[in-house]
C-alpha cells in the first residue's frame, strides 16, 4: 500500500485522505489533527482563512509546504466572478495554481451551482489553473467537467457538514464507472465507516473537514479516518466476495467423519 499513490495532473500524493482546516479551536489543534491523519493534501478556504497576509498569524505558518500540498478552495463563493477572483488571489499570493473550485448555489443546502461551476472551471482552465471541482453526484455534470479539462472530479456524498455519509451510492458508482479521471468523494462523511465505504466503492480519495474537526476528539478521529481510508482502499483492491442470499459453508464437507 505504500506504493499505491494517487496521481493527478502529474502530481503524486501518498495519502488518499485529504483534509480541510476549518472549525478547529485553534491552529495548534489543526496541525495536530492533520499530522495524525497522515494527509499530504490540505485544503484551505481562501475567502475565510488568512493565507495572504504574511505579517500576521497565518495557518501556513503551521503547515510546512515541503510536507503538505496546500489546496486553496473557493468555499463561500456564490458567483462565478467571486470563485474566479479568489482562485486568482491564491495563485497571486504564491499558494498554488491547483485549486478546489466551489461555486455554491444555495445557502441552506450548500449544493453546487453546476452551471456556474462549469463556467468558472472553463475560465480558470484557460488561465492555466489545475481545477478540482466540487460538484453534486450527477454523472452527466461530472463528465462535462472532465470534458472541459478537469483532471479529477469531487462529487459530494451528502450536504457539506451533514455527516450523513453516502446518500446515493448508485450515482457515485456510475461516476466511478464512466469518468476516466480520479474521483474524490467530498462532503458529507460523518465517521470512519463512511470513509471506508467510499474507498470500497472505488473512490480514489476522500476529502473531509467537519467529520474530524467536529468530533468530540478531533485528533483521535483523524487517526481513525486515516486507517479507514487505508482499509477501504485495500479492501477495494483485494476484491470482496459476491453477495449471496443463502449460506455457503466455509469448510469443505468432503471427507467428513
Amino acid at each position: 500500500m505504500r506504493d499505491d499513490r494517487l496521481t493527478i495532473a502529474g502530481r503524486e500524493f501518498r495519502s488518499r485522505l485529504w483534509v480541510g482546516t476549518g472549525k478547529y479551536k485553534d491552529f495548534i489543534e489543526t496541525k495536530k489533527a492533520i499530522d495524525m491523519s497522515g494527509a499530504d493534501v490540505v485544503t484551505v478556504a481562501v475567502r475565510r482563512v488568512n493565507i495572504t497576509d504574511r505579517n500576521s498569524e497565518n495557518l501556513l505558518d503551521y503547515l510546512d509546504p515541503k510536507h503538505y500540498t496546500i489546496l486553496p478552495n473557493t468555499a463561500g463563493c456564490y458567483t462565478v466572478e467571486d470563485a474566479v477572483r479568489y482562485a486568482r488571489l491564491a495563485r497571486a499570493a504564491g499558494v498554488s495554481d491547483l485549486v478546489k473550485l466551489e461555486v455554491i448555489g444555495d445557502e441552506r443546502t450548500l449544493f453546487p451551482d453546476t452551471a456556474g461551476l462549469i463556467e468558472a472551471a472553463k475560465i480558470l482552465i484557460k488561465e492555466g489553473f489545475v481545477v478540482l471541482p466540487y460538484t453534486n453526484d450527477d454523472p452527466i455534470v461530472a463528465q462535462k467537467l472532465v470534458d472541459i479539462g478537469c483532471p479529477a472530479v469531487m462529487p459530494l456524498a451528502a450536504p457539506i457538514g451533514s455527516g450523513l455519509g453516502i446518500r446515493n451510492p448508485y450515482n457515485l458508482k456510475i461516476i466511478l464507472e464512466t469518468v476516466n479521471v480520479p474521483v474524490i468523494v467530498d462532503a458529507g462523511v460523518g465517521t470512519a465507516s463512511d470513509a471506508a465505504l467510499a474507498m470500497e466503492y472505488g473512490a480514489d480519495a476522500v476529502l473531509m473537514n467537519t467529520a474530524i474537526a467536529g468530533a468530540q476528539e478531533p485528533i483521535a478521529m483523524a487517526e481513525a479516518m486515516k486507517y479507514a481510508v487505508e482499509a477501504g482502499r485495500l479492501a477495494y483492491k483485494a476484491g470482496r466476495i459476491p453477495r449471496k442470499l443463502y449460506a455457503t459453508a466455509s469448510s469443505p464437507i468432503e471427507g467428513m467423519l
